[in-house]
């Protein structure tokens, strides 16, 4: 039997049969049952693709739930079935791991729709009314040429016919929808005035191929031209839609020669992809910017690691050095050499996959007015204006990070304006609602909004689709290195936030930030410098990088403090099984082969549960490391510190030793 005769047959009983597709019966008998209680449906299930194939040879269905995660046959195979034997099947797809990829996959290969699970009663209701009245639209075309108007008017694709000369014979109303204008404002007008000036050529080649034959336009991308301060309803944020266009030439017999076809025109349809197109670039986007910085990760912590060695002999030396020997300046710029080396791996940690480690609540006013004054002391020619939202939310953030975005955003305005200008920051609170955070990569909710507006010479549209990528730079080369704007990105994104850019050649650039908001109370931190605390305490070095093993045992002796070291995991454990006892802190590298350091953390805790360990890593607290900070770690210290850095976290753990104690008991009696 002909499945697709049984699908489509057309039926004028207002009742529409409805299968549902699922493994989970619970799910199934839910979906029935509300949809059989809103309107006149019926609703037959299925637990499998094969039970709803063989289903189909017994009845016919107005519309197809299928979920795609099912055993045997999963939704997309079940779909292709489907819609082998009857193309214009009217199938929603249904997921509970929904992925931008899935949900491309979905549309692309032939569904109406795609629903995330757990999904509202509404969204489900509106989205069978909205796919059955689809499925009617399309039934109706085919039962009578006299509906023809009422379905091309009421289509989501812009419709259009062509005259020979490419002028607009006939629009339909979804270009006042799309693009902003009426029809009447472009019949008569020539196509191209609707085309993007960088797909004009590829326009003109489509349009004269219509004139050589009637074959038609495979599913070809271009860009049409919103009109100018309309409000559509297209869901991008630029001037532009791209579209999917379907064209194919209109002819009829030659008058004189009845052999030949003459052309008279082009009829074609237009389909807004724009969406489409920004969840495939967003996920092209998130999966490169996932590889590098996993490969980001990797080397900051290496790099880190090599610096730890550096600075922590630096760090001795000074402290044996006199200020006025001829090598304690020396030793100075060593450490900002060091310094310099921290900073470019927290550019590469900026744009890793979770690249913060430092999170606090901020007054972001007060962080940016900081910042401000500091750029602004070093270029004088630049003027900074303040725009600042009096009663701004908190939100919480790696403060460090975001001072280097800010400078970052100042730099990158200050060479837009060479011979000087003006840079506007301005603050905001907002409530971004769902469309808007479609827009933006957001979820829904309270943000505050930092805009870093210049007066600059401003950017083309080729250089703003690049300019979040690693390395890539239009300045000359002992200008920059392309981390800047990579590692803002980046470091926003890390922030559950996003980064907009809106530029325009010869009239500057606005850079947008979006932070969530925070409730936390904010706390200032105090600012004094802590000195280097002498200590009695054993300390049990833990690290696989013999460099490291060894200067961190020289700075720690240098405190006076005893040391027991381990290569590994495994001789660790069994260092602190012989010497627990006597072991009062532990200084433990969170990436070793064999036991990792979340390995080694739990077979401690289990040997002697109050056992104090301080962890450290190359890369930042977020991920592995503030897992193993959940269960329980007393601190974590970043690499490259030196001695003021190591001696606060060993104080701040340790506390006073038995010995203080005891000389302020006394202290107290006496």
């Amino acid at each position: 039997m002909d499945i697709s005769s049984k699908i489509f047959v057309v039926n004028d009983d207002p009742s529409s049969r409805i299968i549902v597709v699922d493994d989970e019966p619970r799910m199934r008998d839910s979906l029935k049952f509300l949809i059989e209680q809103n309107g006149s449906r019926t609703v037959r299930t299925a637990e499998n693709g094969l039970e709803a194939l063989k289903a189909l040879q017994e009845d016919q269905f107005d519309l197809f739930l299928i979920d795609i995660n099912m055993p045997e046959m999963n939704g997309f195979e079940l779909m292709e079935q489907i819609l082998s034997q009857a193309p214009d099947a009217v199938l929603v797809m249904m997921t509970g791991e929904a992925t931008v990829e899935s949900a491309v996959n979905a549309l692309k290969n032939g569904a109406y729709d795609y629903l995330r699970k757990p999904f509202d009663d509404t969204d489900l209701i509106k989205t069978i009314d909205h796919a059955l009245a689809h499925r009617t639209i399309s039934r109706k075309l085919k039962r009578a040429k006299t509906e023809y108007q009422y379905m091309v008017e009421n289509s989501p694709d812009l419709i259009y016919q062509l005259d020979p000369e490419g002028h607009f014979t006939f629009l339909n109303m979804a270009v006042e929808r799309l693009l902003g204008y009426h029809p009447k404002e472009l019949i008569g007008k020539h196509y191209s005035c609707i085309v993007h000036e960088e797909d004009q050529a590829r326009s003109k080649y489509l349009f004269n191929e219509r004139r050589t034959g009637d074959r038609a336009t495979n599913e070809t991308e271009i860009r049409l031209v919103c009109k100018p301060d309309s409000t559509t309803s297209s869901q991008t944020p630029e001037p532009f839609i791209t579209v999917e266009l379907k064209a194919t030439g209109m002819y009829e017999d030659h008058k004189k020669d009845r052999k030949k076809k003459q052309y008279i025109g082009t009829y074609g349809v237009a389909r807004d992809v724009s969406y489409r197109k920004q969840l495939e670039t967003h996920l092209y986007h998130s999966q490169k910017m996932e590889a590098i910085g996993t490969l980001a990760g990797g080397i900051a912590h290496d790099f880190n690691n090599l610096l730890m060695g550096i600075q922590g002999y630096a760090s001795l030396m000074m402290a044996d050095t006199s200020l006025e020997h001829r090598n304690y300046a020396r030793l100075m710029n060593v450490e900002q050499h060091i310094q310099c080396g921290a900073e470019l791996t927290r550019q590469l940690l900026g744009f890793a996959k979770d690249g913060k480690y430092d999170m606090r609540p901020t007054d972001m006013n007060h962080l940016i007015k900081k910042t401000a004054s500091m750029f602004g002391r070093a270029k004088k020619e630049i003027k900074i204006r303040l725009k600042f939202e009096s009663d701004l939310w908190s939100t919480t953030v790696d403060q460090g990070q975001l001072k280097q975005v800010l400078l970052n955003l100042y730099v990158n305005a200050w060479q837009a304006m060479p011979g000087g200008g003006e840079i506007t920051i301005g603050t905001a609170n907002v409530q971004i609602n769902e469309k808007s955070a479609k827009n933006l990569g957001l979820k829904e909710g309270n943000f505050i909004k930092i805009s870093v507006t210049d007066t600059g010479i401003g950017m083309d549209e080729t250089v703003q689709r690049r300019i979040f990528e690693p390395f890539f730079t239009t300045k000359e080369r002992a200008r920059g290195t392309g981390l800047g704007l990579a590692s803002a990105y980046g470091i926003i994104n890390n922030h559950k936030g996003a980064i907009k850019v809106i530029s325009r050649k010869g009239y500057g650039t606005t850079f947008s930030l979006y932070l969530p908001s925070s409730n936390d109370l904010i706390i200032e931190e105090p600012t004094c410098l802590t000195p280097i605390r002498p200590g009695k305490e054993t300390i049990l070095v833990v690290d696989d990088e013999p460099n490291i093993l060894e200067v961190t045992e020289e700075m720690l002796q240098s405190m006076g403090y005893n040391v027991l070291t381990a290569v590994d995991g495994r001789e660790a454990i069994s260092v602190f099984e012989q010497n627990g006892h006597l072991v009062d802190l532990i200084i433990l590298d969170m990436i070793m082969p064999g036991f990792s350091g979340g390995e080694t953390f739990d077979r401690i805790k289990k040997i002697q549960p109050g056992a104090r360990i301080l962890l450290s890593s190359g890369y930042s607290i977020k991920g592995e490391a503030q897992k193993i900070m959940d269960r329980g770690c007393d601190g974590f210290i970043q690499k490259p510190y030196n001695l003021e850095k190591l001696s606060a976290k060993l104080h701040a753990i340790l506390g006073f030793t038995e010995t203080e104690k005891e000389k302020t008991v006394l202290n107290m009696v006496g």
